[in-house]
Formats: C-alpha cells, sequence, structure tokens
C-alpha cells in the first residue's frame, strides 16, 4: 500500500464533505439553485475519485502505470471539481473549458487503472 497516496486519497475525501457541508449551508442563500447544482457536482465527483485514489493507493503492486493514473485522478479532482467550484462561486463561464479537461483526465485514470490490473492479472 502506497501511504501517502492514501493519505492524499483521504484528504481529498475529507474535502469533498466540507465542501459539501458549505454549500449546503454557507453558500445556500447565496447562490442559485442552477449554481448550487454546479457546485453539488463537484462535491460528487471530488468524493468518488477521492474513493478512486484510495483504491490505487491500496494496490500492492506499484507500477508507472498505476501512478499515471494516480496522478490523473488528481488532477481530474483539481481541474474538474475545482473548475465546477469556482464557476459556482464566480460565475465566470470560461471556467466551464476547463471542467471537460478534468472529465478526461478521469477517464484516462480509470481506462490506465483497468489496463493496468487486467495486465498484472495476467502476469
Amino acid at each position: 500500500m502506497n501511504t501517502r497516496l492514501f493519505s492524499l486519497a483521504a484528504i481529498f475525501a475529507g474535502l469533498a464533505v466540507v465542501t459539501g457541508a458549505f454549500g449546503a449551508h454557507a453558500l445556500k442563500s447565496t447562490l442559485s439553485p442552477n449554481m448550487l447544482t454546479v457546485w453539488q457536482t463537484g462535491v460528487t465527483y471530488q468524493m468518488w475519485h477521492g474513493l478512486g485514489l484510495g483504491l490505487i493507493a491500496l494496490y500492492p503492486r506499484s507500477s508507472s502505470t498505476w501512478l499515471w493514473s494516480a496522478r490523473l485522478m488528481v488532477s481530474g479532482i483539481v481541474l474538474f471539481s475545482g473548475s465546477l467550484y469556482l464557476l459556482a462561486l464566480t460565475g465566470a463561464g470560461w471556467l466551464g473549458m476547463i471542467t471537460p479537461l478534468g472529465g478526461l483526465a478521469f477517464i484516462a485514470a480509470w481506462t490506465l487503472l483497468a489496463y493496468s490490473a487486467w495486465r498484472d492479472h495476467d502476469s
């Protein structure tokens, strides 16, 4: 197990709880219902991918493919969820162009994870 990666996963998951609570309580009266939905989408994806990062950290073997999967998962959280948080807070529409890059990072991370698991199973 990669303990540093697992710690990072726990931090991302914990921060998802904090940002979710912040959105539900502190931002409820200041954001429109649409922007609250945007905020919640960021929270949901951050939590799921924080858990995904934890899954990567628990894998007993270490390879460059697994490491790249972890890097892409972190990048996806920052780009996808981060851009949604900023979009909800600022209303800056151009931030919506960054979100798909985070989505692509998520897709690549899960694809590498599946490939690595399949490859390691055969060896």
